[in-house]
């Protein structure tokens, strides 16, 4: 198949690079010698898969800590498609060029509710039966993990099984399980998986409806699976397992760069973010363990730019003694330093002037909302104060574009609040203009806002494609001179809305858009909404169910995962949406009783030589 590939296949395609694998640092196990073989499969194309840090954890634990296999595989681009069914060539793995039906397990990385039309075109092009249900004893076991996984019901026909929680704490015990019951059939096995805490396996539960639609209930089939699944959660850090020879692609891809985890979780406690509730509580890392993890990747990989990742980089305790010691360490040898989109305040800038080692392109800051009504509703502990300070501050110190991230459809929003927004790019701009001897540009990007199972947000209705159209209509139509907006597709966001607070019965549905040619969905040229709407017409579903507003006393498809968040904390945030009131941040103001710190044993102390490093 390889000489194949590479004499009569890849010559025709764009960027072939994404096919032929053999990059630095690949990890190529003895077949035979090897246990349990897994193929992790990023349903999207290479160079969006590579720079998800996961799958890079994910692949170097197995590989290295463990007797199993890893191998990598991603969706083909529709030209590579096209020509492997023309020739019969099934869906490899980029390290042996195996097919995928040849392993033993199949784990997706589940990161956005769009990308399941690639999980199926993945599983056609590997010969591998697209329903659960009729797969052999012969097939591999197709499990998925990730963000999405934590509402896996719309995905039930399609796996075998999802690991929920954090793969590093879970995986290899989930393999270890399989191998200690290799001789078992295929559903035993599965059974027998079950026990392993944090696993789910759909075809162990039965499903009830009410006539209104709304889910009666969700009963185990047999006393080994349990009612409720616990996500896993790796409890310190530093004792983790993050690689230090990363692969490095022959290509360009986003986020091409060394890239170090500084801490897991958000205290901020924004009423509107999943990952905020699935990945709680608060864990760091410390400054030591950041800084050889950074010595590691700059030697085994050649990059020239480090980023420091995590949902809010600039609540990291030790974030201003790394980002010195980091620049003090590799600046001279020409390696940056990265932020993600920074805090609103002054203290955000501070460290991005500092950081920034050439040119002050474009700043990036997060306010959220237009109004500070709207921000205390979701939360966001920041003013506009805070956001001119920041702004003033970055303009005044020579940058010449600012970004800021905003969404569109917020629970509560009125007329008003986007009239304010529009009043705060226009001062935004006019302290450009006062503060810069350059033109400056502001950009503003509007996300659609997308309820989210487990957050407080989860009972709200989502706004209309209707509803969000009208609003992008009046933000468009008053011209702000020197400040640019772009908008998110209300149509995309309306499904992933559908598929996020989804239930079982949206399976056929999926099932029938792929079969219409739906696939790369999150990709605007290929995205078909007419083919989608088609799907929920020919299955007698009704997408609005699934966005509507929900009473505080339904049944969730989704509750049975247990986060370690308590439903009732989360109702209660949405009460305190709605007055408009804000929650501080539980660092700082002590245990706010959401659930997860006692029941999961975590100790929410700080590492100690990060502590009090923001007094530099």
């Amino acid at each position: 198949m390889k000489d194949k590939l590479y004499r009569d296949i890849l010559p025709r395609v764009a960027k072939p690079i994404r096919y032929v694998g053999g990059e630095l640092n690949v990890i190529q196990k003895d077949w035979e010698q090897s246990q349990l073989k897994m193929a992790l499969a990023f349903p999207d194309v290479y160079e969006i898969g590579m720079a998800h840090v996961g799958s890079k954890i994910l692949y170097g634990l197995v590989n290295e800590r463990s007797p199993h296999l890893m191998e990598r595989t991603f969706a083909p681009w529709p030209d590579m498609e096209q020509l492997m069914r023309q020739e019969g060539i099934e869906l490899y793995s980029l390290e042996s060029f195996k097919p995928l039906r040849q392993f033993d397990v199949v784990g997706f990385s589940l990161q956005y509710e769009l990308s399941i039309t690639n999980v199926l075109n993945m599983l056609d092009l590997a010969g591998i039966p697209i329903l659960a249900s009729q797969r052999r004893a012969e097939d591999p076991l197709v499990i998925g993990g990730g963000p999405v996984a934590f509402n896996p019901e719309p995905f039930a026909d399609f796996f075998d099984a999802f690991l929920v929680g954090e793969g590093e704490e879970l995986l290899l015990e989930f393999l270890a399980c399989l191998q200690q019951n290799r001789h078992l059939d295929r559903q035993q096995r599965l059974l027998e998986a079950a026990a392993v805490e944090g696993v789910y396996i759909p075809a162990g539960y039965e499903v009830k409806y009410k006539p209104d639609g709304t889910l009666a209930g969700m009963e185990p089939i047999d006393s080994a699976y349990p009612a409720r699944v616990r996500k896993r959660l790796l409890s310190d850090l530093d004792a983790g397992y993050y690689p230090d020879q990363p692969i490095v692609p022959y290509m360009e891809i986003v986020h091409d760069r060394a890239v170090l985890e500084v801490m897991r979780g958000c205290q901020r406690a924004c009423r509107f973010c999943h990952a905020g509730t699935v990945y709680r509580p608060v864990r760091e890392r410390s400054v030591a363990v950041l800084k050889a993890q950074a010595q590691a990747q700059l030697k085994n990989t050649g990059y020239d730019e480090i980023s420091l990742t995590s949902l809010s980089t600039l609540d990291y305790s030790g974030i201003a003694r790394l980002v010195k010691d980091l620049v003090a360490t590799y600046g001279s040898r020409g390696v940056g330093v990265s932020l993600p989109s920074l805090r609103v305040d002054a203290f955000s800038v501070d460290l991005a002037n500092e950081v920034q080692k050439v040119r002050k392109t474009t700043l990036t800051l997060a306010p959220e909302a237009g109004s500070q009504r709207l921000r205390d509703v979701i939360n966001k502990n920041v003013s506009e104060a805070d956001l001119f300070k920041a702004v003033e501050a970055a303009f005044s110190s020579g940058w010449n574009a600012v970004k800021l991230y905003f969404m569109l459809g917020l629970p509560t929003e009125t007329q008003t609040d986007l009239e304010e927004l529009l009043e705060l790019l226009a001062r935004v701009r006019a302290i450009g203009q006062r503060c810069s001897r350059r033109p400056v540009e502001v950009r503003a990007s509007l996300a659609c806002f997308v309820p989210k199972a487990h957050t407080p947000f989860q009972w709200r209705r989502q706004d209309s494609i209707a509803e969000l159209e009208q609003k992008r209509a009046f933000l468009t139509s008053r011209k702000i001179k020197h400040v640019k907006f772009s908008f998110h597709d209300s149509r995309t966001s309306m499904l992933e809305g559908a598929i996020a607070r989804g239930d079982r019965r949206l399976g056929p549905v999926i099932h029938d858009a792929w079969q219409r040619g739906c696939k790369f969905d999150g990709w605007s040229e290929h995205f078909d909404y007419e083919a989608w709407m088609e799907a929920f017409r020919a299955n007698h579903i009704d997408p609005a169910f699934y966005v509507r507003q929900r009473s505080y006393d339904e049944l969730f498809p989704w509750d049975f995962i247990d986060t370690g968040v308590y439903k009732s904390y989360l109702l209660q945030e949405d009460q305190l949406a709605e007055a408009a009131l804000l929650t501080p941040d539980c660092r700082q103001a002590g245990c706010l009783d959401c659930g997860i710190c006692p029941d999961f044993g975590v100790d929410l102390d700080i590492k100690e030589d990060g502590a009090d490093a923001n007094a530099d």
